[in-house]
């Protein structure tokens, strides 16, 4: 019988992969928690609706990417392909925009499209991101882009680099966009056959294109961040005045396009040099017509999405570290299972992280396991006495056998490390 496999696409987030995770997740929720955001999740499918009129129709997420089906109801129904239009819907239906504004939020959530499978980019794959909504001032840019910047930099992402652009305003771009499709028609023979469909419908992602037509095509594109009226202009030069005065360092790239339709204004992406052609970590912009899109007020709105399994290996082995095991309880026979089971549950309850010996080995084996999982102690548990073993120097020393009297001179060895 053929052996039953995870889905193409998919990938089983293993035990020796969580200590890693866990460092990111609890690296976001302190920078994040830190700044005023505060932790949101939405549901793992919405109305198909959502993503077709937010993300864009054009859109290769829309087009191409999202996985949707029909409920018993006969509804429309798509696994979130991103958060962010999920999370205006959210600020709409809760009534999030009767709050102080910005309402700052963050979340760590599952989400799929259909892509071709490949290291750092699967079908099923988690992001981390912040929302700011409720307020225009660049510094709401400039806060959401030093907080990811702070995040990548703690878990260890390696030759990372920010690059940041505008897009102005939808009227900008709409005088921009007719002369963009006029210079893309003049050389429409060279273009991809992708880039030639989406003129009419999105001539902006053919900046994203690697064919060799386009990108020669491209080289002489009129730049939309050549074309920004005096407030857009206003708007990116204090966000990199911002950026300069929390010392982030940025390129500024006016190729710059993101692949959702609601991006306005600031735009940025941070690339890892460690991850190769699919160098992208983490990115985002300005929404400001995004409510507005769903039937709301007319309200600003930023943020950022960054995709977990990327971080990781752009960060590789400084990801994370093993979590110190400070108590492994080991014992002689089954008469002293019972207080050894109550140590090491004293031990938990007093906030240290103590493993119980659970295969029935020798104690030449047990002291091998102790040893394998990084124990700081190791107390003995005998007939005729309880031993507590300092890993790090190899004494011993005979202790009182009740839990809190152990526990207690766990503590004061870890004390004079």
């Amino acid at each position: 019988m053929a052996k039953v496999q995870a889905p193409r696409g998919t990938h089983d987030v293993l035990p020796a992969q969580e200590d890693a995770r866990h460092a990111l997740e609890e690296a976001a929720a302190r920078i994040l928690g830190a700044a005023g955001y505060e932790r949101i999740e939405t549901p793992m499918f919405e109305a198909t609706d959502l993503f077709k009129r937010t993300v864009g129709e054009s859109t290769d997420i829309v087009q191409k990417e999202m996985y949707t089906f029909e409920d018993g109801g006969g509804r429309s129904l798509t696994l979130r392909p991103e958060v962010t239009a999920p999370i205006a819907r959210a600020y709409l239906e809760h009534g999030m925009h009767k709050l102080p504004q910005p309402v700052k939020l963050w979340y760590l959530s599952a989400c799929f499209r259909y892509e071709r499978a490949q290291a750092g980019r699967q079908r099923q794959f988690w992001q981390i991101g912040a929302e700011a909504i409720g307020a225009a001032d660049p510094a709401v840019d400039a806060e959401l882009i030093t907080l990811l910047h702070r995040v990548l930099d703690e878990v260890g992402v390696e030759e990372l680099e920010l690059r940041i652009s505008s897009l102005g305003t939808p009227a900008t771009r709409a005088s921009y966009r007719d002369r963009l499709q006029a210079h893309l028609r003049a050389h429409e023979d060279q273009l991809s056959e992708e880039v030639r469909g989406r003129i009419d419908l999105n001539p902006l992602r053919a900046f994203d294109s690697d064919h060799p037509g386009t990108v020669e095509v491209m080289k002489t594109a009129p730049l939309l961040l050549d074309e920004l009226d005096a407030d857009d202009a206003a708007h990116f030069a204090q966000v990199r005045e911002l950026l300069d005065v929390a010392d982030v360092a940025y390129v500024i790239d006016p190729t710059l396009v993101r692949g959702l339709d609601y991006y306005a204004r600031t735009v940025f992406e941070f690339t890892s040099g460690a991850l190769g052609a699919q160098s992208a970590v983490g990115g985002g912009g300005r929404y400001d017509g995004l409510v507005e899109q769903l039937g709301g007020p007319v309200t600003p709105g930023c943020g950022w999405a960054a995709g977990v399994e990327r971080i990781l290996l752009a960060a590789g082995e400084r990801a994370a570290g093993s979590t110190q095991i400070d108590l492994y309880v080991a014992f002689e026979g089954e008469a002293q299972r019972t207080a050894a089971f109550a140590i090491a549950t004293y031990a938990r309850q007093a906030g240290r992280h103590a493993q119980l010996e659970l295969a029935g080995r020798s104690m030449k084996g047990q002291l091998k396991a102790a040893a394998r999982v990084g124990a700081r102690f190791v107390v003995i548990v005998r007939e005729d006495g309880t031993v507590l073993k300092d890993m790090d120097s190899g004494e011993q020393h005979d202790v009182d056998p009740a839990p809190d009297a152990v526990v207690a001179a766990v503590q004061r060895g870890m004390g004079s490390l």
